[in-house]
């Protein structure tokens, strides 16, 4: 999956909304469509920001607010009480949505996009070239693109394919090459030879799956004896 860009990945065809659409028309659009957030679009097809479905839940909830009280409010920044009140009492699209945009162009990779959205805690990125809407990339994108992964041109031999895992085993310091042994037969890779521990043998097995052309993994390897371990 890692090999995927957000060109691959995302959903070209997006429903977009003007900075002037009812907040009433945003939430039946969403719900009509089965759909979680919105982009808001100028004249000029610039990206304005996204009315999220967490925009329109903040802005239920701000109409059953209290006014804050009198000391809360003496330490407040009225900047911050000015942007909450126009978020949660807006009409529009424009006075609700967030404005601050995660995006990535079309050549960013999968892995890069899956690490933006766990650190930012997000559910969803904007594909933008150049300030204009390209596509949209979910979560729901990255899990399909896990589940079916991209078909290869032509079988990979057995050999290629085991070079493949050990080379990919070289790179992980956990990994031994020495005590433990691979073979691949019709696309199936075998480990033989001995396992230091149970965490190492679901890591190579974790490892081995994710090596394009493999159908299967089996583990042959034994326990690794006591006096093999001196001088490790």
């Amino acid at each position: 999956m890692s090999q995927l860009t957000a060109r691959d990945l995302m959903t070209p065809d997006v429903v977009t909304v003007p900075p002037e659409t009812p907040v009433i028309a945003v939430a039946r659009l969403l719900s009509e469509r089965g759909i979680s957030a919105v982009p808001v679009l100028d004249k000029a097809g610039k990206v304005r920001g996204v009315v999220t479905e967490a925009d329109l839940i903040r802005r239920l909830a701000g109409e059953a607010d209290e006014r804050p009280g009198w000391l809360r409010s003496l330490f407040s920044d009225p900047g911050e009480q000015a942007d909450r009140y126009a978020r949660t009492h807006g009409s529009t699209a424009e006075e609700i949505m967030t404005e601050s945009v995660v995006a990535v162009t079309e050549q960013d990779t999968a892995t890069h996009i899956a690490h933006l959205m766990e650190e930012r805690g997000i559910r969803r990125v904007l594909v933008l070239e150049e300030g204009r809407l390209k596509g949209i990339v979910s979560r729901a994108d990255l899990l399909r693109a896990l589940v079916s992964p991209p078909k290869l041109e032509g079988e990979l031999s057995d050999d290629r394919i085991r070079q493949a895992v050990l080379a990919a085993m070289r790179k992980e310091p956990w990994a031994d090459t020495f005590y433990t042994l691979v073979e691949v037969r019709e696309g199936v890779v075998e480990f033989h030879g001995f396992m230091r521990t149970e965490q190492v043998r679901r890591g190579l097995k974790v490892l081995a799956e994710q090596v394009p052309g493999v159908k299967g993994v089996v583990d042959l390897t034994q326990p690794m004896p006591t006096y093999l371990y001196v001088g490790v």
